[in-house]
C-alpha cells in the first residue's frame, strides 16, 4: 500500500502515535505538518519559477563565454 506497508502495519503505527501523543495532540500535529508541507511546496514552486525565468538568460551568457 504505502511504501510496502500494509493495513496492519499502518494501524499499528497509528495506535503507537495515539498512545505517545494522545488524541488531543494529533490534530495539532497534523495541522502543523500540513502547514509545513504547504510552505515547502510554495517555496519549491517559487524557486522553480525563479530558475525558469532566469534560465534562458543565463544559458545565453554561458554559450557566449564558452564560444569566446
Amino acid at each position: 500500500m504505502f511504501g510496502g506497508l500494509g493495513y496492519g502495519e499502518i494501524l499499528l503505527i497509528f495506535l503507537i502515535v495515539l498512545l505517545l501523543f494522545g488524541a488531543r495532540r494529533i490534530p495539532e500535529i497534523a495541522q502543523g505538518l500540513g502547514k509545513g508541507i504547504r510552505e515547502f511546496r510554495k517555496a519549491l514552486h517559487e524557486v522553480k519559477d525563479e530558475i525558469e525565468s532566469t534560465g534562458g538568460e543565463d544559458e545565453g551568457e554561458e554559450h557566449k563565454k564558452l564560444a569566446g
